[in-house]
């Protein structure tokens, strides 16, 4: 059964009722912590999209919530520790991705001096403020984008295809796209997960 304690009476009346849910998470995290896992592991684990912070606050608000705390910001804290610890098994624990990130030129300079300064990767660097918790005002809004940045798994509807009346084939263009035309000046930049 759930341990619930009621934090305080507001004005209207209203009790908030704050669940033992924060400490049910820290003491999972410190519990896989003690073990010694790489981090890798220690992330899927808790912070992952089957892990113990999302199976616990499903609700996009509710985590949102917990990401405040206090007990929060201990996890990263045993994070930030685990990735210092230079292991053999990480490479081994999960396959690794790469990304590919688009970005001016002046950032990609900027992230460059910030890992010089720090003496570190540009790799490292960019895991690091990827595990940054940011704000959701913080992201812009995509025209099409709805309220939940955890809401990817929600089905989309398709469009139905349209009836075309034939047309003469067109040779085909080799002029930019719209897009790529404002980026003549950036810089794309390959993210490789690797430890």
């Amino acid at each position: 059964m759930e341990t619930q304690t009621a934090s305080k009476v507001e004005g209207n009346g209203a009790i908030h009722v704050t669940a033992s849910k924060n400490q049910q998470v820290l003491r999972i995290a410190e519990h896989l912590y003690k073990q010694e896992p790489d981090w890798v592991t220690f992330f899927r684990e808790v912070l992952g999209v089957d892990g113990a912070v999302r199976s616990t606050f499903p609700q996009f608000d509710d985590s949102t919530e917990f990401e405040k705390s206090d007990e929060f910001a201990s996890i990263q804290k045993m994070l930030v520790k685990l990735r210092e610890k230079k292991t053999g098994g990480d490479s081994e624990s999960e396959p690794t991705r790469v990304i590919t990130v688009r970005l001016p030129q002046s950032m990609h300079e900027y992230l460059r001096s910030e890992a010089h300064d720090l003496h570190t990767s540009m790799n490292k660097l960019c895991i690091s403020k990827l595990l940054m918790v940011i704000e959701q005002d913080m992201i812009p809004v995509e025209k099409s984008a709805g309220k939940s940045r955890r809401n990817a798994s929600a089905p989309v509807p398709q469009p139905q295809p349209q009836p075309q009346p034939a047309q003469p084939a067109t040779p085909v263009s080799h002029a930019p796209s719209p897009a790529n035309r404002f980026n003549s000046h950036a810089t794309t930049l390959p993210l490789k997960t690797s430890f």
